[in-house]
């Protein structure tokens, strides 16, 4: 009889089974096996939050699989993914299948090589019942407030919206930016610089205006600015006080699954979403040239910066053969995780240090390459000695002969002693990369002045928030985890409560405006960052067998459910209204203009007249093309999945379509539209005409 091993998904299948050999069956359990009814509340709350789990539609057949495959096997061992998620669906799996849920049949690994996956089969442990109640926990908290409270926004704002405990609160960050950009009132400012050369050289560097003898002076105004010019008219510019120093610089540490989509953001433009997809990938494991199917990252889903020291053995051992003695630190390096992280797992590194990016590139697609790029590179780094700067500070002065004061100006710049990390990594800020390399300044030696250039500023409101920015906000707030992150993304994105500006800012719409507008009047605990991170941490407590799950929902939900029927009695019979949902297109009928509503199947055009005018008509988004083939309009629409496509208006007459994104250029050979394919390739698609050329600008690298 063979030993059946369950993981979640055929690749992390494959790459265990090539080592456990031929006296294990490895099977995938394709996620969760079972879960809340997907239509009703499934929580009884009267009798202490009790779930009505089901197996999830589809999937009989698998468990009808699994069951006769356990009942044929000498062991079985639950080998899913070494967090609560994982470990809950291995408690469910042992319920199916009827394993005894205190036998030893839980396997764990942090990485997928043949050291960790034997080790792991070699020591099994019991399921961990308070990861699973953690788990639980957190399932039920989600699906009491989306049942509960989902409802109650859909009636008041509109159909077939949803209200999510930790959604709603990363929403709310967004809007609360908005406001705050809104009320920004812009103060004006000057600047002066001169743009100095110290002879012999002849090459100009930049000094930023300071002040004067009597200290710092702030130019509020080009009055302001003028009387400073007015004293640099003429006046002799000189070397004051020069301050040498040397700046260490320290390598960021290790990856933890929010700095990782926040510098794939930052770096290759990639959306948390598709950075996460792309990891669980190299975890799971990649079919690599002479090595066979190998995962090649540790677990992504973590937020601690600890490494084994076997990691750190094999990674020093590397550097010193590669870079040389010299690029290791004096002592090693140690990252402190930030208070409130979990331990469960190391930081995010390279599980074969010797497979170095450039080894692996051409096994990988190009995201797994660059996403295990920044991985490796990072983890690398991470242990290499600091980089060494030489840094130079100058007052320079500008004075005229005769005149009372003078007028201080500062210069700062560096230059490179010993790269050190950075020869792999690069973490320089904005600043350092602005700053200049000064020649060599003497005190008192003269220079000659070649431009002073005044410029008005206006201090500017903050930034919306980006996908990275965002991330690093909830984390820093404690609000989500680090397997959660991607999830509310996508989420408030999918369901129109934010857009994209400019490709990568997030700007609330006029519906998820109202729908925090409504949960801070009524709900205001729900849309509180510290409430919600102490939920966070109360889960974390139960995950450490410190707080009964049980006691936890209630202290939520008892105080939630009064809310909300005082939330209902005094909204009764209002409905919010808002201007996006109107139209200025005409009722075919009565010529009212149209509203958009939302039904079944999404949304559609409808007459506010109703029930005295019941006119409707479908949703469409026109673009700026015309059908290649009829001369109609070019339309917007979704698949059954979700992803955009476009056809012709007079369809099922016209049956043109594409994926392809119709453009406002014209073909310079027939006149018709230009469309733009994903590898941002512009071409006419009449087949007659074939015109192709090289899109002008950068595709939307976010466009998943």
């Amino acid at each position: 009889m063979s030993k059946l091993v369950i993981v979640e998904s055929p690749a992390k299948a494959k790459t265990i089974k090539k080592y456990l050999g031929s006296g294990y069956e490895v099977k995938a359990s394709m996620g969760h096996v079972r879960d809340l009814y997907a239509n009703k509340l499934s929580v009884d709350t009267s009798n202490d939050f009790e779930p009505n789990y089901v197996i999830i539609k589809g999937k009989e057949k698998l468990i009808e699989e699994l069951t006769a495959l356990a009942k044929d096997s000498e062991a079985v061992y639950l080998a899913t993914d070494p967090d609560r998620e994982g470990e809950a669906i291995s408690w469910h799996l042992a319920t199916i299948l009827g394993l005894d849920i205190n036998s030893l049949n839980r396997v764990k690994f942090n990485e997928i090589n043949k050291k960790s996956v034997q080790n792991g089969i070699d020591n099994p442990s019991k399921i961990d019942l308070d990861l699973v109640n953690a788990q639980q926990a957190r399932r039920i908290l989600d699906r009491l407030v989306g049942y509960r409270l989902s409802p109650f926004i859909s009636q008041k704002i509109r159909r077939g919206l949803s209200a999510g405990r930790v959604q709603s609160v990363a929403l709310r960050l967004i809007v609360d930016r908005e406001d705050e950009i809104k009320k920004f009132v812009p103060e004006e400012y000057w600047s002066i610089d001169a743009f100095v050369s110290a002879p012999p050289s002849k090459k100009a560097f930049k000094a930023a205006f300071y002040g004067d003898e009597s200290g710092k002076i702030k130019l509020k105004n080009k009055e302001d600015a003028d009387k400073i010019l007015e004293r640099l008219d003429g006046a002799r510019f000189s070397v004051g006080k020069v301050k040498k120093g040397v700046r260490k610089k320290q390598p960021s540490p290790p990856f933890i699954t929010s700095t990782l989509q926040q510098e794939a953001s930052k770096r290759l433009g990639f959306t948390a979403k598709r950075t996460m997809k792309v990891a669980q990938e190299l975890y799971e494991g990649v079919e690599i040239e002479g090595i066979g199917s190998v995962g090649l990252i540790t677990y992504m889903r973590t937020d601690s910066l600890r490494i084994s020291e076997e990691s750190r053995a094999q990674g020093n051992e590397f550097i010193k053969e590669t870079y040389g003695e010299k690029y290791l630190p004096e002592k090693p390096r140690y990252f402190k995780t930030r208070e409130g992280a979990q331990d469960g797992h190391e930081a995010i590194r390279p599980s074969l240090i010797d497979l170095t990016p450039e080894k692996a590139k051409a096994s990988l697609t190009g995201e797994q390459y660059k996403i295990y790029n920044l991985i490796w590179c990072r983890f690398m780094a991470s242990l290499m000695a600091n980089c060494l700067q030489d840094t130079t500070k100058a007052e320079i002065i500008a004075e005229k002969e005769g005149a009372e004061g003078y007028c201080i100006f500062n210069a700062s710049g560096y230059t490179t002693r010993f790269d050190g990390y950075s020869v792999l990594y690069d973490n320089n800020s904005d600043d350092e990369e602005s700053q200049s390399v000064l020649p060599e300044l003497t005190e008192g030696a003269a220079l000659k002045i070649k431009e002073v250039k005044d410029e008005q500023h206006f201090t500017q409101p903050p930034l919306r928030y980006s996908e990275a920015s965002l991330i690093k906000a909830l984390e820093e707030t404690g609000v989500g985890r680090p397997s959660t992150y991607a999830s509310i993304l996508s989420i408030i994105l999918d369901r129109d409560y934010v857009v994209r500006e400019s490709k990568k800012l997030l700007a609330p719409t006029e519906l998820g405006t109202a729908i925090v507008t409504l949960l801070k009047d009524k709900f205001p605990k729900i849309v509180n960052t510290k409430f919600t991170a102490g939920m966070e941490a109360d889960l974390d407590k139960i995950e450490e067998g410190g707080y009964d799950y049980i006691k936890m929902l209630h202290g939520f939900y008892d105080e939630f459910e009064d809310t909300l029927k005082k939330a209902k009695a005094s909204m009764e019979g209002v409905k919010i209204s808002l201007e996006e949902d109107k139209t200025d297109i005409p009722c075919e009928k009565c010529g009212t203009n149209l509203v958009v509503k939302v039904g079944r199947f999404g949304k559609f055009f409808a007459c506010p007249n109703y029930p005295e005018c019941k006119f409707t008509k479908p949703f469409v988004l026109e673009t700026e093309g015309k059908c290649p083939e009829c001369g109609g309009n070019v339309i917007s629409k979704k698949s059954k999945k979700g992803h955009t496509f476009y056809g012709c208006s007079s369809y099922p007459s016209c049956t043109f379509m594409t994926w392809d994104a119709p453009t406002n250029e014209k073909c310079p050979e027939c006149g018709k539209t230009l469309f733009r394919s994903r590898g941002n390739v512009m071409k006419c698609l009449d087949e007659k005409c074939g015109y192709t050329k090289k899109g002008s600008k950068k595709a939307d690298k976010d466009n998943d």
